[in-house]
C-alpha cells in the first residue's frame, strides 16, 4: 500500500504543494535526482550525489525541496500482495450516485483504509473510481464487492476485472 502517497503528511510544520495546481520547475538536476530515485528510492545521499554529479550537501538539499514542494511524494516498499497471502488482485470500477458527489472525499477515505484496498484511483469516463484490491481468494473478492462496495448507499454500480499479471514500468522519465 502506498499510505504516504494517500495521506496528507507535515513536513517541516507544511504541507507539501499540489503540484497539479502549478506545475513545479525542475532543471536537469532536479530530473536527475528524480529518475535516479525513481529506479532505487533506496540509494544513499552520496551515491545519488556522485551519481549526478554534484556535491552530497547539494543533494540532500534538492532532495528535501523536491519533497516539501510535493515533487517527491513519498518513499515506500513495493511489497507483491502475493507475499502476503494476497494471490487474486483486480480492479474494480465505482460509479457513485448522482447525489453522493459531494461526499466523494469521505467515501475515498473509507476506501483506502480497508485492508483490501492497495490503490485508489479517481479517473474521467463512465466510472469515479479505479480501486486496486488483493484479496485471498475469489470468495474475499466477492465479500468485498458485495459488501463493502455494492452495499454502500453512495454506490451505483462497479465491474470487477481480475488482473492476471502486474508488470511495473521500469525507469520513468522524470
Amino acid at each position: 500500500m502506498t499510505s504516504d502517497s494517500s495521506k496528507t503528511t507535515q513536513l517541516r510544520g507544511r504541507r507539501p504543494q499540489d503540484v497539479r495546481s502549478a506545475p513545479p520547475v525542475l532543471d536537469a538536476t532536479d530530473r536527475a535526482i528524480l529518475r535516479a530515485l525513481a529506479a532505487d528510492a533506496r540509494i544513499p545521499n552520496n551515491a545519488l550525489a556522485e551519481q549526478v554529479g554534484i556535491a552530497a550537501s547539494t543533494c540532500l538539499t534538492r532532495v528535501r525541496a523536491l519533497r516539501e514542494r510535493g515533487v517527491i511524494r513519498g518513499f515506500h516498499a513495493d511489497i507483491d500482495p502475493r507475499a502476503l497471502g494476497h494471490d487474486l488482485e483486480a480492479m474494480i470500477a465505482v460509479r457513485l450516485q448522482a447525489h453522493a458527489r459531494c461526499n466523494m472525499s469521505q467515501f475515498v477515505t473509507r476506501l483506502a483504509g480497508l485492508p483490501e484496498v492497495l490503490d485508489v484511483y479517481f479517473v474521467a469516463g463512465t466510472t469515479d473510481y479505479l480501486v486496486h484490491v488483493a484479496t485471498s481468494s475469489t470468495d474475499e473478492l466477492r465479500w468485498f464487492v458485495a459488501e463493502q462496495l455494492s452495499r454502500h448507499p453512495d454506490v451505483a454500480s462497479t465491474e470487477t476485472s481480475l488482473i492476471f499479471e502486474h508488470v511495473r514500468a521500469a525507469g520513468r522519465q522524470a
